[in-house]
């Protein structure tokens, strides 16, 4: 049997979609959300999806591009899965492969991927090239079991609305967005400085749930928010929960984040997962206030090119 590796076509998006649930049953992925990112990323990042397929089948993905938004130039990234039924035919190192040439040509002189933290996984990566880096950490949330944290009465000041209370304007959770995201923990810090891109590439992702993301907001001022990203069945992900600098440690992370939970089972959700950095104490504090559990833990592995 013959395994080759080809571009991603937008008619895979549902087999991609069953390759990744495989391989990291915890992330919460569509095949419209899939076919988004790639229709909406922007150009300096240089996106590209690639696929293994073995005789029809694809078997393994591969996710690639710049770091644009990152202050340090030439830092890329390369993520490749293989469907846990179909390893040991080569496809992971094909696609591997591809993605350096594809991200050297594009002017990378670094690549960083999240491995999983097997044995397995850790040894593939460190045969190629790699060296690990941070780890960062899976969590799952039952929420149909048990209790989550009661409603608390709000502070004086301080008012919750959701995503959707924005709809006419964004501006004030794109500008929450990108000074939290600038404070996250990571090898490859981004800078969200374009509005515009935004828009297109977070606000009107279709993951992304208007209605269930909740925000603080403090004298008439965003504070802090919990993004809620949904696939339509049961399944929830924590995008981005943080507060802005002005209104830390007040606790209204944890506030939006508790509102958000609520809605999402009222909702119908069953599932809850989010991940964490491991360096980010204060978020894995809150977690664990909510009841999370970890069920995975990645390490971000690099490799300096040329």
């Amino acid at each position: 049997m013959t395994v080759i590796v080809r571009d991603f076509r937008p008619a895979d998006a549902a087999d991609w979609v069953r390759v990744r649930r495989a391989a990291l049953p915890f992330m919460v992925l569509t095949p419209q959300g899939v076919a988004f990112d790639l229709a909406t990323a922007h150009p300096g990042k240089r996106y590209r999806m690639l696929v293994a397929e073995e005789d029809g089948e694809i078997i393994a993905t591969s996710q690639m591009g710049l770091a644009h938004g990152s202050p340090v130039p030439g830092q890329a990234f390369c993520n490749t899965h293989t469907h846990p039924e179909r390893t040991g035919r080569g496809a992971g190192t094909l696609l591997l492969r591809a993605a350096e040439e594809y991200l050297d040509l594009a002017g990378a002189t670094a690549v960083y991927a999240w491995v999983l933290d097997t044995p397995g996984d850790r040894a593939f990566a460190e045969k190629h090239g790699y060296a690990p880096s941070r780890p960062a950490h899976f969590l799952h949330l039952d929420l149909t079991a048990g209790a989550l944290p009661p409603r608390q009465e709000l502070p004086a000041g301080v008012e919750l609305r959701t995503g959707a209370d924005f709809a006419d304007d964004p501006r004030p959770l794109f500008e929450a967005d990108a000074e939290t995201t600038a404070d996250e923990p990571s090898d490859t810090p981004a800078r969200l400085s374009d509005y515009e891109d935004w828009l297109t590439g977070t606000w009107r992702n279709p993951g992304l749930d208007h209605d269930l993301t909740s925000v603080v907001v403090t004298d008439g001022r965003v504070a802090a928010f919990s993004a809620a990203e949904t696939d339509g069945a049961g399944r929830y992900w924590s995008g981005m929960t943080g507060t802005r600098r002005a209104y830390r440690n007040r606790g209204l992370a944890k506030l939006a984040k508790n509102d958000s939970l609520h809605r999402a089972r009222d909702a119908g959700y069953t599932d809850a997962f989010t991940g964490n950095d491991a360096d980010n104490g204060p978020m894995l504090a809150v977690n664990r206030w909510f009841g999370y559990e970890l069920c995975a833990t990645e390490v971000r592995y690099v490799r300096t090119l040329g």
